[in-house]
């Protein structure tokens, strides 16, 4: 015999949402909410790292124990050559290279994400240049040879 009357209070009665096609919501395949995949400052670490990694691996002696980091901005004053790309530090083996100047400061003539990637790239090898006193050129010699 089936029951009349209200439910008791112990159960909630759940929303259900229908769309204008009288169907229930449907949930989203992946799950909850993922955070988008790409971004520039995901894509500007990964970029740093695997030219750091290149220039570690060509280079193993001279780039033992420097520290490569990412930093927004320089702090402080600015030199008179414009905002600074990156700084560099031999006595501490570290080089920090700035995103927000190598990203909106940096004149390419293509805008695409394979320009944009080259641009930071280059910008790591021309400061690890700098703190190991090499030209830029030399840091992969094998990789222009064609």
């Amino acid at each position: 015999m089936a029951r009349r009357g209200s439910r008791s209070s112990t159960f909630e009665r759940r929303a259900v949402r229908h769309d204008r096609h009288g169907r229930a919501g449907r949930s989203a395949a992946t799950g909850p909410h993922l955070p988008p995949l790409k971004n520039r400052i995901d894509t500007f670490d990964m970029t740093v790292a695997a030219a750091a990694d290149f220039l570690r691996a060509t280079w193993p002696e001279e780039l033992a124990a420097v520290r490569f980091e990412v930093g927004s901005m320089p702090a402080g004053s600015q030199d008179t050559d414009g905002v600074a790309r990156w700084w560099t530090s031999p006595s501490e083996r570290r080089v920090v290279l700035y995103r927000l100047p190598i990203q909106r400061l940096s004149k390419l003539h293509r805008d695409d994400e394979l320009h944009q990637r080259m641009m930071i790239e280059s910008c790591v090898f021309r400061a690890t240049a700098e703190l190991i006193g090499k030209d830029p050129w030399d840091l992969g010699p094998d990789r222009f040879h064609f």
